[in-house]
Order: structure tokens, then sequence, then C-alpha cells
């Protein structure tokens, strides 16, 4: 049946359906959910007292990893091989001969630990600007290094140990595969088919877009934009994309990547001072593949990054995408536009 036709649509008040392009699917909205009581599970806050230098930390400088490995004395960015690989480079084929039902392929890469700085008690947002430019120069090169080899190098950070970080120490994870995962396989799909479509770029269109509503964007740049993405499935999910068509982290200019440090900074830091706490999210790079798709033609795709934090009402709770989320679609109780209202009166000075 269908509703009552006297009633004017309100995104705040009415359940409704937003588009992914992005993934072809869809995420319910409903904002009106916001304004029931809470009564579920409630956090720990985020440990605030993390000394400098811990010698029990195996991501400290100097210190040994569980591996007998030890690390050296480094003063900026410092790579070294996982000790617990998900992914190694010399796994055995499975065999040609796979039932339907029961299909396995060889899974074969490398997978790295990158700490951004040498302190244990500093973040992305409280780091240096020039600091940043470190690590945004160093993820460069390890995606055109990883990437004459592997179709896919996935740079990704848990930040918090509410998205499963084990050790309280600026890092991130660099997993490099021979194999493209299932979520840049479905985006390159989707950007290509736009891009067959439209003949754009999607997501350099959606930034030309989103920059001239300005519903939903949190901070920007002359050369970059981040916003609350209009089919957001967490509530402070933000999209961080460039204003020129990009196709790797690679790719960027010396001039962008400096204006890529400042914008995380400034977008961390409002990630930061919205519940007055050190924000827990895991975030991840997607661009053109790499390997053997360095030879074909990629325009379709656009870099971004993806920023997917937990939290939603405070520091102490979260969303849990289970039961219908699980089991149906997406479904989001704040809208992306109410978000970026409550972020207006958020400052982009550092914490304390």
């Amino acid at each position: 049946m269908s509703g009552k036709q006297d009633v004017s649509f309100d995104p705040k008040e009415h359940q409704h359906l937003r588009y992914n392009p992005l993934r072809d699917s869809w995420v319910l909205v409903s904002a009106h959910r916001m304004k029931r009581p809470w009564a579920g599970q409630v956090e720990r806050p985020p440990e605030e007292h993390i000394p400098r230098y811990d010698p029990n930390n195996p991501l400290c400088p100097g210190n040994k990893r569980a591996n007998g490995k030890g690390n050296p004395d480094y003063d900026s960015t410092f790579v070294f091989e996982n000790d617990f690989p998900a992914l190694q480079p010399d796994a055995p084929d499975t065999g040609s001969d796979q039932d339907p039902l029961f299909q396995s392929k060889a899974a074969r890469g490398v997978c790295k630990v990158m700490c951004f700085h040498p302190w244990s008690d500093i973040t992305l947002p409280l780091m240096k600007k020039e600091e940043v430019v470190k690590v945004i120069d160093k993820w460069a090169e390890l995606v055109e290094e990883l990437g004459t080899i592997y179709p896919w190098v996935q740079i990704f950070e848990n930040k918090g140990a509410m998205m499963g970080c084990s050790n309280p120490h600026p890092h991130c994870q660099v997993w490099a595969s021979n194999f493209l995962p299932n979520e840049p396989a479905l985006s390159d799909r989707c950007q290509r088919a736009y891009y067959q479509k439209h003949g754009e770029p999607m997501l350099l269109q959606y930034a030309k877009r989103e920059a001239e509503k300005k519903e939903r964007v949190v901070v920007e740049s002359s050369d970059w934009l981040a916003v609350v993405p209009y089919w957001a499935t967490w509530p402070y999910q933000t999209l961080l994309l460039p204003r020129r068509h990009v196709l790797r982290i690679s790719d960027l200019t010396t001039e962008e990547r400096e204006g890529l440090a400042a914008i995380m900074k400034r977008l961390l830091t409002k990630y930061d001072n919205l519940f007055e706490v050190s924000f827990p999210y895991s975030m991840g790079w997607h661009g053109a593949p790499t390997g053997p798709y360095l030879k074909e033609d990629n325009s379709h795709w656009q870099l971004h990054a993806h920023y997917y934090p937990p939290l939603l009402r405070s520091a102490t709770v979260k969303k849990f995408m289970v039961g219908y989320e699980m089991l149906a679609q997406e479904q989001r109780d704040l809208t992306p536009e109410q978000v970026i209202h409550l972020c207006t009166c958020v400052h982009t000075e550092q914490r304390t």
C-alpha cells in the first residue's frame, strides 16, 4: 500500500532509501529512530594516557617483536613485514578440478606494517604537517613498489581498540594480493559502468556536485574535498576525494600531497573534537588496480579514501551492524545532512 500523499516528505522524519552508486546497493535511512532512548551496550572510553614509549609495545623504536626481530631506532616512518601475515607469496595452487559449489583459488601476497611516527602517544591529526607528508610519500612508494607485481595494494588503518587495534601506536597496514578483493572489484564494475554511460569518472562528477551543493561537505581545499557521502552507512562516515582526476595515490603531485596532509589533519581533528576523544575508525585508500591492470585503460577510476568510524551517539555508544543490516540491507538512523549540521560547530583546532 502507498503512504499518504498529502504529507510532504521530510528526510529527517520519514524513512527512505538512498542509492550507493559505488556498490550498486541501497541504504535504508530512518532518522526518526534517533529519538528512541538508548539502553544498549556502552563501550569503555578510549585510553587517553598512553606513554610516549612503552618497552613492551612491539611497535616502539628499539623494541623486539614477537618473532624476536628488533626494530631500529627509527625517527620517522618505519615499514616491516607483518610477523603474522594473512597473505604469503608462496602459497601453492589449489588445483583445477573444482566442484562449482566448492571452489577455491590460490591466494598470494605480502602484508606489511607501517609505523607513522616513533611516539606511541601521537596520532595523525597531532603530527606535524611535514610528518604527515612523509606518511603519504611512503604510501605512494609502497603502492608503486608492490603494484609492479600485485593487482591490488590495500592501505588501511584501524585506529583505536574499538576497531580491533591491538597496539596503541600510530600505524597502518598494507596488504598486496594477487587477486582483486570483493570491495574494489565491485567498485571497479560500478565506476566502469558509470563512465561508459556518462563519459566522466563517477567520483570526479560526484565531487563537483557535492562542492556545488555544500550540503554534506565536512572540510575542503583547492585540491581536496571531504564529505559525508549521500549514501553513507556509518553515522560519521566520510569520503575523501581529490578535485583533479587522479588514478592512484602515487600519481599525486608534491603540492597535492601537501594539501592532502593538511586536509587529513583538519578532518581527523574534527573527528577528535566531535566527542572530545581520540576518534576510532577504519580507513583505507582505493585507487585504480595495479599489476596487470597498469597496461589497461583505468580512466573510470578516481582515487579516494573511505573513513568508517563506529561511534553513533557519544564516545561510548557505537553503531552495530547486526540483524537487519546483516540479513537484509544497510541501515542508518542519522541522515548525512544532520551529521553536517552537528559538525558545523566542531572546530579544527587540535586537542591537547
